[in-house]
């Protein structure tokens, strides 16, 4: 009987050292997906941005729709941006009306005039919004929170 009894122990020590090994194993890793849960990117955010117009900047409204602000939509779900504002640092703003960005699309927010359509958004102004050697353009949702920013160039 005491063979027996030994042999149970064993078996017993082993399936336990057995679990505390793989409750170790898995505890970072559960951990680490609790971490990836909160560091998701944006659902909306600032792709891309053309702050220097290419070719003469002589404030022609061909050269300002040169300078833009793409924003993509990272889920495959529609947002409507109503409300939405998107800024750089010296206070000029953009707000959206009511605009619907589609899943997985891209929209470019361009300076000068121009008629809006689905991918195209046109500010309407007759002077350059983003300044070519260091800016930082801010997207905001309709509550004032910060949901995205893209900074270049040397911070003043």
């Amino acid at each position: 009987m005491s063979s027996a009894s030994s042999s149970v122990r064993r078996i017993a020590a082993t399936v336990l050292a057995a679990g505390a090994i793989v409750s170790a194993a898995a505890l970072p890793a559960a951990a680490h997906d609790g971490d990836r849960h909160h560091q998701q990117r944006p659902r909306v955010e600032i792709s891309r941005v053309q702050a220097d117009s290419p070719g003469r900047e002589d404030r022609s409204n061909r050269s300002l729709n040169a300078e833009w602000v793409e924003i993509s939509n990272t889920t495959r779900n529609p947002i409507n941006l109503r409300g939405w504002t998107l800024r750089d640092n010296d206070g000029n703003r953009y707000r959206f009306d009511n605009i619907r960005i589609a899943g997985r699309a891209t929209i470019r927010i361009h300076t000068g005039n121009g008629r809006d359509t689905r991918t195209d958004l046109f500010q309407d102004r007759r002077d350059y919004v983003w300044d070519n050697r260091s800016d930082t353009a801010t997207l905001r949702d309709d509550r004032g929170r910060t949901v995205d920013t893209e900074t270049w160039g040397r911070r003043r």
